[in-house]
C-alpha cells in the first residue's frame, strides 16, 4: 500500500509560489520513484493572508500545519505591506507558526557546492572543507519579548524591545546543537554577546552546564563580532554553530554569501513533537520574497528544492529520496544548469553553462531523480 504524507503548503509572497511549484514538482518525482504519494493543502498565509482576510496567519492556518506532517514555505513580505505604522504584516505568520506549532530550532546547513565556487565572494582557498550547521533558537528572544512597542514621552518618541530568555529555552537549543555534533564533527561554538548582555551570560553558563552531559564534543564560546568575522574569513572551522534568535537571524545571511547565492540555502524549523514518520517542521529557503522578479521565471528554486530534501528527511524520513534530490541538484549543477543568480562574474566562465529558468531547474532535477 502506497503511504500517502499530509504536506501544507505555503506559497506565501513574491517568487514564493514559483519556487515551491518547483519544490512540489521534485518531491513528486521522488514520490514516483520511492513509491509514495502526497496530499496537498495549500494555505493563504503571509502578505496574501492580509490581502484575503486582513491577518497574515490565521489560527485555522495554524491548526492545518499542525495536522499535517509537515510545512512546506516558500517566502513572506514584500514592499507592499512595509508601512512601518502597520499593526498587521506578513512577518507575524512566521512568528504564528512558529510559536503556535513550538517549533523553537531553525536549523540552516552552510556548505559550498564544488560547481559554484566561482560564484562566491570568497577567495576558492577559503572555501575547501567548508560544513557547517547553524543552530538558531527561533521562539524566545527579542522578537518575541515583551514588551515591544513604541511610545511617547516628555522628550519625544521612544521605542523598546525586551531580550529575554529562561534556562529552560536555552537549555533544549544547546541540547540539541550537542546532540547534532555528535553526527558531524564533534564541535559547538556557542555565540553570544555575553561581555555586554546578561542573557549571554546565560547563554554560557547553560551551555557549560549542558557540555557536561557530552564530554566527547569539543565546546567553544565566541563573540557575535568575532563569529561574523571568522565566517567570512575561515568558515570552514565552524562545526555547529548555536547562539539566539536576533544573532542567528543575521549571522545565517552572513553565512549564505560563502554559498555564492541566497537561493541556495536551505533551512528547517523544528520542535519536539514526533509524528508517525519523524519530526514535524516546517521547511523553507533562507530567501526572502523577491519581489522585484516575482513571475518573471528567473528566481533560483534550488533552496526550496533542498529544503524539500530536508523535509524528506526530518519529518518524513525517506532518508532514500532525500539523497536522490540532493544528488540530482548535484548532477544538474555538474551539467552546467544555471539560475542568473548563479552564474559566475567572468563571463569567459559563462559559455559552457546553461541559463535556465525556475520552471527548467525544477524540471531538470525532477527528470534526474525520475531515472
Amino acid at each position: 500500500m502506497t503511504t500517502t504524507f499530509r504536506v501544507a503548503l505555503i506559497p506565501g509572497d513574491g517568487v514564493g509560489p514559483e519556487v515551491v511549484a518547483g519544490a512540489v514538482s521534485v518531491l513528486e518525482a521522488a514520490g514516483r520513484r520511492f513509491g509514495f504519494g502526497f496530499e496537498w493543502t495549500e494555505l493563504v498565509v503571509g502578505g496574501a493572508g492580509i490581502d484575503a482576510y486582513g491577518i497574515a496567519c490565521r489560527p485555522e492556518d495554524v491548526e492545518a500545519c499542525r495536522q499535517a506532517d509537515a510545512i512546506l514555505l516558500g517566502a513572506v513580505g514584500g514592499p507592499r505591506w512595509d508601512n512601518p505604522d502597520a499593526t498587521v504584516r506578513p512577518e507575524q505568520a512566521l512568528f504564528a507558526l512558529r510559536g503556535g506549532l513550538g517549533l523553537y530550532a531553525n536549523l540552516r546547513p552552510i556548505t559550498v557546492h564544488r560547481q559554484l565556487i566561482g560564484a562566491s565572494p570568497l577567495k576558492p582557498e577559503l572555501l575547501e572543507g567548508v560544513d557547517c550547521l547553524i543552530v538558531r533558537e527561533l521562539t524566545s528572544g527579542l522578537y518575541f519579548g515583551k514588551p515591544s512597542e513604541q511610545r511617547t514621552t516628555d522628550e519625544g518618541r521612544a521605542a523598546i524591545d525586551t531580550l529575554w530568555y529562561t534556562e529552560a529555552e536555552i537549555r533544549r537549543i544547546v541540547t540539541l546543537a550537542f546532540e547534532l555534533a555528535r553526527s558531524r564533527r564533534r564541535k559547538v561554538t556557542q555565540v553570544d554577546k555575553a561581555n555586554v548582555l546578561a542573557t549571554s551570560r546565560l547563554w554560557r553558563k547553560v551551555t557549560d552546564e549542558v557540555h557536561a552531559d557530552f564530554p566527547d564534543v569539543e565546546l567553544e564560546h565566541r563573540l557575535v563580532d568575532s563569529a561574523a568575522m571568522t565566517l567570512a574569513r575561515w568558515p570552514s572551522g565552524f562545526d555547529v554553530l548555536v547562539t539566539e534568535n536576533l544573532f542567528g537571524d543575521i549571522l545565517s545571511d552572513e553565512a549564505a554569501v560563502i554559498a555564492g547565492s541566497l537561493g541556495m540555502l536551505p533551512s528547517a524549523s523544528i520542535g519536539t513533537r514526533e509524528t508517525g514518520y519523524g519530526r514535524h517542521g516546517l521547511y523553507e529557503p533562507i530567501h526572502g520574497s523577491a519581489p522585484d522578479i516575482a513571475g518573471q521565471d528567473v528566481a533560483n528554486p534550488l533552496g526550496t528544492i533542498l529544503s524539500a530534501a530536508m523535509l524528506l528527511r526530518w519529518s518524513l524520513g525517506c532518508e532514500d529520496a532525500a539523497v536522490a534530490i540532493e544528488a540530482a541538484v548535484d548532477e544538474a549543477l555538474d551539467a552546467g544548469y544555471r539560475t542568473r543568480d548563479l552564474l559566475p562574474g567572468d563571463s569567459g566562465d559563462q559559455a559552457a553553462l546553461a541559463l535556465v529558468g525556475t520552471k527548467e531547474m525544477a524540471r531538470v532535477i525532477g527528470d534526474r531523480i525520475a531515472i
